[in-house]
């Protein structure tokens, strides 16, 4: 086991994985920004350092600086998070090369997968499904055009380098393609550095399904079951829960379908395998190479922390546990808890917190690095924590959400708690109507509320 390991994130996952160090007796550094100094997971790690000023590219992003803080404090491993460089092939390898473990595959493997156009050609070579679309990537706007009109309208333009809801556009007729393209090359462009596109068929309101994964250096593979991520705005998921409504008799085929995915690549670590679901067909769209914002969830139906199983995987150990150990119990809920103001078009709200309470109980947990006078920055993602529950039900599930969002204070800045408490009581999403074009249709039902009026 690692004795002492950097995290080269902030924010409440930095804090999650400082705290899960801290069970296992590991030493850990925090990295910090200038303005983040006073941040929590600085105060809780064991050690600090500050890489640079406030912008991402000159801190969070500085693979240089980063890679020279854990040998100057001689951490032998790196915790990514996700985000960042979490993803970041160039900076894994990096790690590899400097002899500092890092926690989570290895370079060539998120090479692979973070080109979402070659992961899609491993995925159709194993016979996994895949959304009809290019083979590859498309180098230029005729060509994409051509393919564009085989494929049938609407259809989806992707960043091959992309993920977050960053350089996707869809256009649903030829008029809109020219402008929809040259958008999503550009905001890949902006985002990753890297222009190149692929094109996929528009699946018209699917479901969102993902399953978790563990994989160790052994070959052995678990999944941890699936998520629902359905709810989302802009590509961006909101509200999470596991298990899902899918039959039983679908995820059993998508779940042989994660592990087929997973020895195709020969995985390592936690990754997530992410699927479109249509009717009784699913679809693979990507594999996210790291742990996911969502995460929880699955650790509140397995019992299973997935940070430690991440560290003891990347230290050499073996799972310890098989697919039949894992046991599901109950229903869990995430609501991603953002500093914006839903009813200005969310727009983002950073300030100093004057007041924070979080609520407690059983089965209820509140992943954040919020405390009383805390300063959320401009800089970052407006996500300022987590609220997750764990029911014995979906019905006790959303229930406890509802009590733990009415309970939750956050003073001095905007929030979107309560457009989430509108989620939460909405007579569809209770009874388990939903799918990706949930938000989009009840916009103006969610916003209904008077708080910032």
């Amino acid at each position: 086991m690692f004795q002492k390991i950097l995290v080269a994130n902030r924010g409440e996952i930095a804090v999650r994985i400082i705290r899960t160090c801290m069970y296992l007796g590991i030493e850990t550094v925090a990295i910090y920004s200038e303005v983040d100094k006073d941040s929590l997971h600085v105060q809780l790690a064991d050690e600090s350092v500050c890489i640079g000023g406030a912008r991402s590219d000159e801190s969070y992003l500085n693979m240089e600086n980063i890679i020279t803080a854990a040998i100057n404090k001689g951490a032998e491993a790196i915790h990514p998070g996700f985000g960042f460089l979490s993803e970041n092939a160039n900076f894994a390898k990096l790690c590899e090369t400097c002899g500092i473990s890092f926690v989570g595959p290895n370079s060539d493997i998120i090479q692979k997968m973070g080109n979402k156009s070659e992961a899609r050609k491993l995925m159709v070579e194993s016979q996994i499904p895949v959304i009809p679309g290019s083979e590859g990537i498309v180098n230029n706007l005729e060509e994409a055009k051509k393919i564009a009109t085989e494929i049938g309208f609407p259809v989806l333009i992707k960043a091959s380098a992309g993920g977050g809801g960053r350089g996707m556009r869809i256009a649903y007729e030829i008029s809109d393609f020219s402008n929809a393209f040259e958008t999503a090359k550009s905001e890949a462009i902006n985002a990753f550095g890297d222009g190149s596109l692929y094109i996929e068929k528009y699946l018209v309101n699917p479901k969102h399904i993902e399953f978790q994964v563990l994989c160790d250096k052994y070959g052995n593979i678990v999944h941890l079951g699936e998520r629902d991520c359905s709810i989302q705005r802009r590509n961006q998921k909101v509200v999470e829960e596991a298990p899902s409504l899918i039959s039983q008799k679908l995820l059993k085929r998508m779940a042989q379908a994660t592990i087929d995915a997973c020895k195709a690549v020969k995985y390592e670590n936690a990754g997530t395998i992410e699927f479109l679901v249509s009717g009784n067909d699913f679809y693979f769209i990507e594999m996210n190479t790291r742990i996911q914002v969502e995460h929880p969830i699955t650790e509140m139906i397995t019992g299973k922390d997935l940070i430690k199983e991440q560290i003891q995987i990347a230290s050499g150990e073996r799972l310890s546990f098989t697919q039949e150990d894992i046991k599901f119990t109950g229903h869990s809920i995430e609501c991603r808890i953002n500093a914006e103001n839903p009813k200005k078009n969310f727009m983002p709200s950073p300030g100093k917190v004057k007041l924070f309470h979080m609520p407690s109980g059983n089965g209820i947990r509140f992943d954040s690095q919020l405390f009383t006078d805390y300063t959320i920055e401009p800089y970052y993602d407006s996500m300022i924590g987590k609220m997750i529950v764990h029911g014995e039900n979906r019905e006790e599930a959303i229930k406890k959400m509802r009590a733990a969002l009415e309970e939750l204070v956050i003073q001095g800045i905007d929030t979107n708690q309560t457009f989430l408490y509108m989620i939460m009581i909405d007579p569809d999403y209770s009874k388990g109507s939903f799918n990706t074009s949930f938000i989009d249709r009840k916009i103006e039902t969610l916003l209904g509320y008077n708080e910032y009026e």
